[in-house]
């Protein structure tokens, strides 16, 4: 009989803990979006997340207490898979928050050979494909040159074949699918795939109701996939639920909905609705999360730039630099300030 996840020894509630930890910090900062893998807003760009030592030890902690016992529990499927998800957390830490990418690659390769020795041993544990799936997509993404670095290391990578595992892990199981459904979903988007990542992400807000992130992905799907009367009706929805503060929403400001209708409106070119949501997104710009308001006075600013008013624009251009000087979206604002934006501009 399997542990239970509330046994102290068990690896795989410390690995929670960590998750737990690591997931927190990134919807602080506004990175828990498909937004992350689509290239527009590259998360490789972005500055270092701000983590306080207690919450590093803390993650730290729980994934080396993870491996303390898992070591303990002997060479088993369940023991290497609690391995190979601590050090795959570890990697994404390494990665996104502290931006070391030796240490990420490290911990990276440590994952894939736990995971590869759960496949060995049990070729039936669906849910290890899971690991195996991300890590030959993510490592076909790589430019050549690094996926010669990982074939040094045994690893070749294959986009398609990720995706297959992924889907494998999704339709046959029961503990992982609904990790494979949300990382399918940005790939999917990446892939310029709206279509087939919609279900997903309609399944998911469905099946979690109170997860707001689900809802605001159903947005970028629908707007992705050209239907503007849909994405506009989950954002009315999403309206509705926060100004009924309903579970789950009660803390997502209205601002964040203003942001998102006119983003939308934007890339739709309906400027003067883009205008007037962006202006009640940047009067409200301190509750929004850092990423959010940087990126509501670069569009504000590409507005005016559109509608011909560039003193205006240069205005919201140095609102954006002054709200996060080393972000991505802060540098193309400075560019914008000596050229002014226009539509035809690669994003």
């Amino acid at each position: 009989m399997e542990r239970s996840h509330a046994e102290p020894d068990n690896p795989q509630v410390q690995n929670a803990i960590a998750q737990a930890v690591l997931y927190r910090e990134m919807y602080r900062d506004g990175a828990l979006e498909s937004e992350l893998v689509t290239g527009a807003n590259a998360f490789l760009r972005r500055p270092k997340m701000e983590v306080s030592g207690g919450d590093r030890g803390l993650f730290l902690g729980a994934t080396g207490r993870a491996l303390e016992l898992a070591e303990k529990q002997g060479p088993t499927p369940r023991a290497f898979y609690a391995v190979a998800v601590a050090h795959g957390l570890r990697a994404n830490y390494f990665y996104l928050v502290e931006k070391s990418w030796t240490r990420a690659l490290h911990e990276s390769i440590a994952s894939r050979k736990a995971d590869d020795e759960v496949l060995r041993l049990a070729p039936q544990f669906i849910d290890a494909h899971l690991l195996h799936g991300v890590s030959e997509y993510v490592v076909g993404c790589l430019p050549a040159y690094m996926r010669l670095l990982g074939a040094l290391n045994g690893f070749h990578g294959d986009k398609e074949d990720g995706i297959r595992e992924l889907e494998r892990v999704y339709h046959s199981s029961a503990g992982n699918r609904f990790d494979a459904a949300v990382i399918l979903a940005a790939i999917y988007r990446r892939e310029r795939r709206p279509k087939d990542a919609l279900p997903l992400v309609q399944m998911l807000s469905r099946t979690f109701p109170r997860n707001h992130l689900f809802a605001f992905e159903q947005v970028q799907m629908y707007s992705d996939a050209g239907d503007k009367q849909s994405a506009l009706r989950i954002l009315a929805q999403i309206e509705t639920a926060l100004r009924a503060r309903q579970p789950g929403y009660t803390r997502v400001p209205l601002e964040r909905v203003a942001y998102a209708r006119g983003n939308l409106l934007f890339w739709y070119s309906d400027l003067n609705g883009s205008l007037e949501n962006l202006k009640q997104a940047t009067r409200g710009a301190d509750q929004l999360d850092l990423n959010t308001a940087v990126m509501a006075w670069l569009r504000l600013g590409q507005v005016y730039d559109l509608m011909g008013d560039h003193g205006q624009a240069v205005r919201m251009y140095r609102e954006a630099i002054d709200t996060a000087p080393k972000s991505e979206p802060a540098h193309e604002a400075e560019m914008y300030i000596e050229n002014p934006y226009r539509r035809n501009r690669k994003q």
